[in-house]
């Protein structure tokens, strides 16, 4: 079978090309991509190329597709998994498999380090690790968009189980956030922030009293109070305010102040900026746990750290790179049971933008930018839809049902696409 592809074959090489993938063995899978969304991962990966941890070193020869928040459905099973696994199956894939017999050892991944799997393609083989790894996932909700987020969800449901506080004279870690305490997310409203709010205020078995979410983009800050309102936050028990720290004198004495002085018992740093690590750990509560979420692009990056209050007040850091099967389990289960990250979105685009997209990733505004690879479509903004649909009805259609969904995509606006992505081709 035929598939068409982006592939990676050295630093800012991105090629959509189309190429015959071989006949699946007996412990593989094929099976049909329907939709990605591009992570800053990927254009971590793309600039780095074969200096990238999880990419193969001999890409100029055996070029990988890039692409690892995806989902579809599977259209041919080998002997191995019949009895696990069915054709028509929808599917979302854990990448961080951990498996050290691949391309690059434990670092290798899909989307990063294989020839004939990504999340950038219309077609892809599944090989024996991924389903051996138990990183083959079922997914049962609507539409296939959901399914492609969770892969980003899980990284901040991991980020959230991986904070851990104390007791005084023991030396036992309880994980997780401080159930009814104080919560901060720095820089927190880009795509994964956005996340972030929609899991802490939907998480059914713990949540933080106060959740304080800053920024310095005040048309970025007030998108998310849209989405995520104060008003349904109280009706979870939480305290939600979304400050614009670029605005006040003294973010650190505001902050504090917000919580009663105390400081805050969990702080997500969502920004690799020293003066927002920084920020984060003038603001921690005796006890506190400063995640460090956002991943840098360079390695020796560095920040202040106040190692008088890690002796004297138990603070302490922790890190995130992911989340691990069980995560992306939870994010499928939330999703199949009807939490949605429409919100997370901004553009939708076909395979031919990504190669563009993902080179230009840091430099597009908005939020998520989410692919159909069956769809040949330039990324558009949501809020584009309606002006595009001037010219053309398949977006006139696309911006009435988006705005019947208070502005968002949704299940009604990914199966309109897919049904009439043929008439895109005459745009």
């Amino acid at each position: 079978m035929k598939t068409r592809a982006v592939r990676l074959y050295g630093k800012e090489d991105l090629r959509l090309e189309e190429f015959e993938l071989p006949r699946i063995r007996e412990d593989e899978i094929l099976a049909k991509v329907v939709s990605d969304s591009i992570c800053m991962s990927s254009y971590k990966a793309v600039h780095q190329a074969e200096t990238h941890k999880r990419v193969p070193r001999d890409i100029a020869q055996h070029p990988v597709i890039i692409g690892h928040e995806f989902a579809g459905e599977i259209l041919e099973v080998g002997a191995k998994w019949k009895d696990a696994f069915a054709p028509g199956d929808k599917f979302s894939i854990q990448p961080a498999m951990n498996f050290a017999g691949g391309p690059v050892g434990l670092y290798s991944a899909p989307g990063y380090s294989y020839p004939n799997i990504g999340g950038d393609a219309t077609y892809v083989i599944i090989p024996d690790e991924v389903m051996s790894c138990g990183c083959l996932l079922p997914y049962r909700g609507e539409g296939f968009y959901p399914a492609s987020l969770s892969e980003p969800l899980s990284c901040v449901i991991g980020a959230m189980h991986a904070n851990y506080h104390t007791h005084p004279g023991s030396y036992v870690h309880e994980m997780e956030i401080r159930q009814g305490g104080k919560m901060a997310l720095l820089a927190g409203v880009g795509p994964m922030g956005l996340a972030a709010i929609n899991y802490v205020l939907h998480r059914p078995d713990r949540h933080p009293a106060l959740l304080v979410v800053t920024d310095i983009d005040q048309q970025r800050l007030d998108r998310a109070a849209s989405l995520y309102t104060v008003e349904e936050a109280a009706s979870h028990g939480i305290t939600l305010k979304y400050i614009n720290t670029g605005a006040v004198e003294n973010p650190v004495a505001l902050l504090r102040e917000l919580s009663d002085g105390t400081g805050y018992d969990d702080v997500f740093c969502f920004a690799p900026v020293p003066a927002v690590v920084e920020q984060a750990d003038d603001i921690l509560a005796f006890d506190g746990c400063l995640n460090f979420f956002a991943g840098p692009s360079r390695a020796p990056f560095k920040a202040p750290f106040n190692f008088y209050n890690v002796h004297y007040n138990a603070t302490h850091v922790v890190g995130t790179s992911g989340g691990n099967t069980e995560d992306m389990k939870e994010a499928l289960r939330m999703m199949s049971d009807g939490l949605d990250p429409a919100g997370l979105i901004t553009h939708v685009g076909g395979l031919d933008a990504v190669v563009e997209t993902t080179l230009n990733l840091p430099a597009v505004p908005g939020g998520k930018k989410l692919i159909y690879t069956h769809v040949d479509m330039p990324l558009t903004a949501i809020s584009d839809f309606a002006e595009k649909g001037e010219e053309h009805p398949v977006y006139a259609r696309l911006a009435a049902i988006c705005q019947a969904h208070g502005g968002l995509w949704s299940v009604e606006a990914e199966t309109y696409l897919l049904s009439h992505a043929d008439e895109l081709k005459d745009r």
